[in-house]
């Protein structure tokens, strides 16, 4: 198992600043995910840690070595890619040997690792068959394979799945979950998926325009965003974002959303800021009775997706702002209908005009 720290590290291509001072500790042993939009930095982050980019400035530690002009080859790093690079006129066997052959290792040894991976990725049958015989599901367990023989100090992997149908993919996060408990090594993954992010990892790491947003386990990034990108990027669908005002008069602080007047208790008195951001999630959303009163929104919906066993409906506020409600089971509501809604005041999210987090879960909200 490997810690691999990152310090200070910058990217750029001639002016284009890609990354910008991240610091990084990946704990030895964990099931990392890096985690953003596309453009973000995530798969430059993933190269400069496998040695295929160099750094503009900063430090890479591998196990404490420092390892910044250190080949990508001496690294003790097995890098799995987006395409599955396989040799078409070589069998399963042959490419998941290929690379230990020109290591000049025992044939011995090269047949125990072959078959103790192929056996971990259940593709034994498949050892003498050329990829264009292989699914795109057996060929990434050919990719991961040639990965597994080496025996690396971690494995680095880029989008995997990202060429899978939608239910292969389902299959293989489960099997990518077991192979990590299998073989106990520290693995960083690379997703623009935050549904991958959220299944597969310890730890997230959410990036965003080459810094990072947030580090924390999957929970944490959902329970307790510490900004608005966060808040809006973890959980499908996306956290409800609503813009608002914070009101001070005297002791009391009260958000102000649409037709909604909130009492906030405890909110700390630096907190000087008038434009808010409210968050709240799709399912901590109530739809009120017609005789309920003092409802905190009251939206037309636009569209509804029975799902079977949940519903989702899509609306616009008072204010003309989008809100996304989940309700368990089949609904009756129709586009154009007039709901009623009440918020779950212990999973309210505050944040600041510049997106920064004042409170998540507001358990002071009254």
């Amino acid at each position: 198992m490997t810690e691999i720290i990152l310090q200070n590290i910058h990217k750029s291509y001639g002016d284009a600043q890609v990354i910008h001072g991240i610091n990084l500790n990946l704990k030895s042993g964990e099931f990392i995910v890096f985690v953003g939009p596309s453009g973000c930095g995530k798969s430059t982050l993933l190269r400069i840690i496998a040695g295929l980019e160099q750094v503009s400035e900063g430090d890479i530690l591998i196990d404490g070595a420092r390892v910044n002009h250190i080949p990508a080859s001496q690294r003790g790093l097995a890098m799995v890619f987006q395409s599955y690079a396989l040799y078409p006129h070589m069998t399963v066997y042959k490419n998941m040997a290929f690379g230990l052959e020109n290591s000049d290792m025992l044939r011995e040894e090269i047949e125990r690792r072959v078959h103790h991976a192929a056996d971990l990725l259940q593709i034994t049958q498949l050892l003498q068959r050329k990829p264009k015989a292989l699914s795109g599901g057996q060929r990434q367990r050919v990719a991961i394979g040639r990965a597994i023989v080496r025996e690396p100090k971690a494995f680095l992997l880029d989008e995997p799945l990202s060429n899978l149908d939608a239910e292969l993919r389902v299959t293989m996060r489960r099997e990518l979950a077991s192979l990590h408990d299998s073989v106990a090594s520290t693995m960083i993954y690379v997703t623009h998926d935050q549904v991958e992010a959220m299944t597969l990892a310890d730890t997230i790491v959410v990036l965003h325009a080459g810094r990072i947003s947030q580090v924390g386990t999957p929970l944490a990034l959902y329970n307790t965003p510490q900004n608005t990108f966060v808040a809006g990027f973890i959980g499908s669908p996306r956290m409800n974002l609503l813009q608002g005002r914070l009101v001070r008069e005297a002791e009391k602080v009260s958000i102000h959303l649409a037709s909604s007047v909130f009492s906030i208790q405890g909110i700390d008195q630096s907190v000087n800021t008038q434009e808010v951001t409210v968050g709240i999630r799709p399912e901590h959303i109530d739809i009120l009775s017609d005789k309920a009163k003092n409802a905190d929104l009251t939206i037309t919906v636009d569209l509804i997706e029975q799902l079977g066993g949940e519903t989702y409906l899509y609306g616009q506020s008072e204010d003309g702002q989008s809100l996304t409600v989940h309700q368990p089971g089949q609904l009756t509501i129709q586009a154009g209908d007039r709901l009623d809604l009440g918020f779950r005041r212990d999973h309210l999210h505050l944040f600041d005009g510049d997106g920064a987090v004042i409170c998540n879960g507001t358990r002071r909200v009254s």
